[in-house]
């Protein structure tokens, strides 16, 4: 890949901003608004909100990790920036359309680039009912929550919920359940990447429950849509020995 414009953008942090000082000493750069490629500096929450920045722009974003975990993001350098970039490969993502509907009727709709979740805010848990394409798959699941997740997003919160790796590329959605009760032993499943799946909420009043797509918050909601979108791509660009794919994979055999 050849790119003409380079623009940077960084996280708050104390670190991602001197990087940022010395890339702009070091490398010719225009607005975001005016790039061909977005070189992103910071941690995986800062280039989740760049990616949903940028999506209407339709450019590729190369990150560097000045942030704390970086599963998104390669290995920061200042030097030889434009080579590696030229070098980069590209992954294309496809997020996820939530569609939550509230207590009021009113439809809230957001894209989600790793999950979308659902999650009771008091003491007492939430009760959802499950539909896979307009069948219902769990009449009454007690929980904390449940979430739909990505390829990309899966080693993040999903993991977390002892949810599965999925490696891009397979075409698959993790359904993950939330420090379920019952049906106690339902661990989640794999789903088709064309699935859509509805949470119902059931005794919403007593039980409330908010649904988060990344992080857009909607609370006390009634019904949850999910399905992935093709029709938003957003492109990642990662160093050859730094691919994505292969660190999905490789986290499947860490302990």
């Amino acid at each position: 890949m050849k790119f003409n414009s380079v623009a940077f953008v960084a996280a708050r942090q104390k670190q991602a901003q001197e990087a940022l000082k010395s890339l702009k000493e070091r490398y010719d750069s225009v607005p975001p608004s005016k790039a061909d490629v977005i070189v992103v500096l910071g941690g995986d929450g800062f280039m989740l909100r760049t990616l949903h920045k940028y999506l209407h722009r339709n450019v590729p974003i190369y990150g560097m990790n000045r942030g704390s975990v970086g599963f998104l993001m390669n290995t920061f350098r200042e030097t030889g920036l434009m080579r590696r970039l030229q070098r980069a490969e590209p992954i294309v993502l496809h997020p996820l359309r939530m569609i939550a509907t509230d207590a009021r009727g009113k439809k809230h709709e957001a894209l989600a680039i790793n999950e979308v979740s659902l999650l009771r805010y008091t003491r007492l848990a939430a009760k959802l009912r499950i539909l896979v394409d307009g069948h219902v798959r769990l009449e009454e699941m007690i929980c904390d929550g449940a979430l739909v997740s990505t390829a990309a997003g899966s080693t993040a919160y999903n993991l977390s919920a002892n949810g599965p790796i999925i490696p891009l590329g397979a075409e698959l959605l993790a359904l993950t359940p939330i420090s379920a009760f019952r049906p106690r032993q339902w661990r989640g499943a794999l789903l088709p990447a064309e699935a859509k799946v509805t949470f119902e909420v059931l005794d919403a009043k007593q039980r409330p429950v908010s649904a988060v797509a990344d992080d857009m918050a909607v609370r006390n909601v009634r019904k949850v849509d999910v399905v992935e979108d093709r029709t938003v791509a957003p492109v990642l660009l990662f160093d050859p020995e730094h691919n994505l794919e292969d660190r999905i994979l490789r986290e499947q055999f860490m302990v």
